[in-house]
């Protein structure tokens, strides 16, 4: 797989590589954060169309989310995100849809960043680039997929340009999932009140509780098989359900750093995520899941070496796409592999302990069932997501915490044997 990242220009243009001189391409465009199984049928879709035509599978990802962009400036008089911007409610890193996309068997991604200025341009010339630039023979889509200005490049739009034009086919692919879920208009994490994993609270009402249920809580409606549905899921600690919407255990990635080591006192020694975390990170609670050593912090996961074939045309690195590499990190994330654990996982701010502390930050920790001693100091960890245990709680004491910690162990060990 090849990537190539690019940064329109002040006035929102795109310097588009020229992948090859006679092959064809069939392209889809998007986000995919998270890559839910919605993002993996369009993905999927167009490879094997590719595959059957004899031309470049690629993806055009746009990054930061737009519609982050977009709030950014109404907030910020216009401006955008700067380079260092960390996006909290991303469900995956760029890096972590790359993995996904290479396993799916794409030849192309173009990272492109999202500005306000190449948000101006119209479906129309988007698509105009796609074809003179890319070779796009076919753009393959979801069934409510929108682009250019105003979100204008409907599915119906776009449709009658392609018929219109004829030098492109649209192809829709049904990723809708099973049908449409009410969720709050209200975003702000809740952690669940009780152990176990959280239950639909829409579950089983009339359409008369219903109805109350969304006056009440401005509820709306949302595909179940979308980004937005899954970010509010974590943010009420239904993981399984997120779960099961992605096709993957929801997971964070971060490197392992020192903490207050309280954990090694009472015999749970933990890793300790520091404050740079790719992923949208749970509400609060105590869930069981799995720790994976990625290995030491900065080791480089993809290749650098150009990819270009002599094509790129212009000569400008920026636009010459580069080989992907997952590397050694494909290897650890395998299913059996020795760099893998299970692990009961903590989010919170360690009440417990921290009236005597006076530390309130939240932080991520992850104690791995194994009877290894590990050093993950300076390494770079994914911590995936299985189920909820309970909700965060102070303790009396060390000991009952200790004895507490015990218990989630063993329900850790018996949630992920199973899966």
């Amino acid at each position: 797989m090849k990537i190539t990242t690019l940064a329109p220009d002040a006035s929102g243009l795109v310097e588009w590589p020229t992948l090859s001189a006679n092959r064809k391409s069939v392209v889809t465009v998007g986000v995919f954060d998270g890559m839910h199984r919605g993002h993996q049928a369009v993905i999927r879709r167009a490879v094997e169309l590719a595959k059957a035509d004899k031309a470049f599978s690629v993806v055009v990802m746009f990054d930061p989310r737009p519609g982050v962009v977009h709030a950014y400036a109404a907030a910020h008089d216009g401006q955008e995100p700067g380079d260092g911007f960390c996006d909290p409610m991303a469900l995956t890193s760029v890096d972590q849809r790359l993995r996904t996309l290479e396993n799916l068997g794409v030849d192309h991604v173009l990272i492109v960043r999202y500005t306000l200025a190449f948000a101006t341009k119209s479906y129309r010339f988007f698509l105009g680039q796609m074809v003179g630039k890319l070779g796009m023979r076919t753009l393959v889509l979801g069934t409510d997929a929108a682009m250019g200005a105003n979100r204008a490049g409907d599915v119906k739009a776009i449709g009658v340009l392609a018929q219109a034009t004829g030098v492109f086919e649209l192809e829709i692919v049904d990723d809708r999932g099973p049908g449409h879920v009410r969720v709050s208009a209200d975003v702000t994490p809740q952690m669940p009140s009780e152990p176990g994993e959280p239950v639909d609270p829409t579950e089983g009402m009339t359409k008369a509780q219903l109805r109350a249920w969304s006056k009440k809580h401005q509820g709306r409606e949302v595909r179940v098989w979308s980004s937005t549905n899954v970010r509010y899921l974590l943010a009420h600690g239904r993981i399984k359900a997120a779960d099961e919407i992605l096709g993957h255990a929801h997971a964070i990635e971060g490197t392992v750093v020192h903490g207050e080591e309280r954990g090694r006192t009472i015999g749970f020694p933990t890793a300790n995520l520091g404050s740079m975390i790719d992923g949208y990170i749970p509400v609060d609670g105590v869930y069981a899941g799995w720790l994976i050593d990625l290995g030491a912090a900065g080791a480089p996961a993809d290749s650098d070496e150009n990819a270009s074939d002599g094509n790129s045309g212009s000569g400008n690195a920026s636009v010459i796409p580069r080989v992907y590499d997952s590397g050694s990190s494909k290897a650890r994330l395998a299913a059996e592999s020795p760099y893998r654990w299970p692990a009961a996982i903590s989010i919170g701010t360690k009440p417990t302990f921290n009236e005597e502390t006076g530390l309130n930050e939240r932080v991520v920790e992850a104690y791995a069932v194994t009877d290894e001693w590990l050093d993950l100091y300076g390494h770079d960890v994914r911590v995936e997501f299985a189920g909820f245990l309970r909700p965060q709680v102070k303790f009396d004491s060390a000991d009952a915490l200790k004895d507490e910690l015990t218990r989630n162990v063993q329900e850790t060990r018996e949630l992920t044997s199973a899966r």
